[in-house]
């Protein structure tokens, strides 16, 4: 069983996102984008949306660095257990709970502006039950694990991060999720299942940066008061027709 929840279902995750999205750019080029609810309501969405944006950068930013830089290079730099301890818990809460305030104020948005709710997708349902299952599991491994350390002190960084890398090594060693709390197994999972939805769902926008916008032409709008279309001088005001 331990093989196939942390090597089988990770590479599986891995094979869906990466052909999910091929699949999604070829055939549904018109689908792949936000779908975005500003005309509906902006009021709530100018509030939830910076936070939940803003704060999932420093969540990505957090377990970059949290699962790919080893405990070693930060020990040879000069930056303590300790110090590292403080500046992740610290970040990640920061972030963490960005996070989840942006994504209540956006759920509750779509829950409650009607036009919104309609627009809603199953697809969007079930996606946003992850991403929620996924954000809270995280919060609660930072304070369970590093504030409250129940059930004894777990260092991710000698676990969880080093089967990550071993795991991106394509030598997953299995051994060391097994023996990680349940917390830290279940935010995987999770973790993994949302990777497997993220091409079929709003998510595909993440892969869609506008830097066309910076090279794009000037869109020409005409005048109102020009009824005359081609190249014809507009007629004044004073001018007689015919």
């Amino acid at each position: 069983m331990d093989q196939f929840l942390w090597v089988v279902v990770p590479y599986l995750s891995l094979a869906v996102f990466a052909v999910g999205h091929v699949w999604r750019y070829r055939y549904d080029k018109f689908g792949w984008t936000t779908r975005s609810s500003q005309l509906y309501e902006d009021r709530l969405l100018r509030l939830g949306s910076p936070l939940f944006h803003f704060g999932m950068l420093g969540v990505v930013g957090g377990h970059v660095i949290g699962l790919l830089v080893p405990r070693s290079w930060t020990e040879a730099v000069g930056i303590s257990d300790h110090a590292y301890h403080y500046v992740a818990v610290g970040g990640g809460l920061v972030a963490g709970v960005a996070v989840t305030v942006g994504m209540v104020i956006l759920i509750y948005r779509r829950r409650t502006v009607g036009p919104v709710f309609s627009a809603t997708t199953a697809m969007d349902k079930v996606m946003y039950a992850f991403l929620a299952a996924a954000v809270l599991l995280g919060m609660w491994n930072t304070i369970a694990g590093s504030i409250f350390t129940l059930g004894g002190e777990y260092n991710y960084r000698e676990g969880v991060s080093v089967w990550y890398r071993s795991f991106l090594a394509f030598s997953p060693d299995a051994e060391l999720m097994a023996a990680a709390p349940l917390g830290f197994q279940l935010h995987a999972l999770v973790a993994f299942s949302l990777f497997a939805l993220w091409p079929f769902t709003r998510l595909v926008h993440v892969f869609s940066a506008p830097l066309g916008y910076v090279t794009r032409p000037y869109v020409v709008y005409r005048s109102r008061d020009d009824r005359q279309l081609g190249s014809h001088r507009p007629r004044r005001g004073w001018e007689k027709v015919g």
